[in-house]
């Protein structure tokens, strides 16, 4: 069974960086397509990022040239490095293993002054 553990939300202010991880277990990591998604206060969760196996990268159109989503296949790890946050960035923030269709359980980023 796979399990995602996200890590590295916290209180950050606008125009700020943080740097978000996911480690991933239970499952062969490298070869397969991991993403971001996030979900604000009142609304629907939507997808922020995603990479294949074999690192092509997408965005949603609110974050590019922002966000960055990497992978390190030697730790079982995705990253999204988060930078140039604006309040609207507010959202927890999960993992997500399509092939698995497993889910973390999120981490809290809170762009705020």
């Amino acid at each position: 069974q796979v399990q995602l553990v996200e890590s590295g939300g916290g209180l950050v202010q606008p125009g700020g960086s943080l740097r978000l991880s996911c480690a991933v277990s239970g499952r062969a990591f490298s070869g397969v397509s991991m993403a971001w998604y996030r979900q604000a206060p009142g609304k629907q969760r939507e997808l922020v990022a995603q990479i294949t196996g074999i690192s092509s990268t997408t965005y949603a159109d609110s974050v590019k040239g922002r966000f960055t989503i990497s992978r390190d296949n030697a730790k079982n790890t995705v990253y999204l490095q988060m930078n140039s946050l604006k309040p609207e960035d507010t959202a927890v923030y999960y993992c997500y293993a399509p092939l698995a269709s497993a889910w973390g359980k999120g981490t809290l980023v809170t762009v705020s002054s």
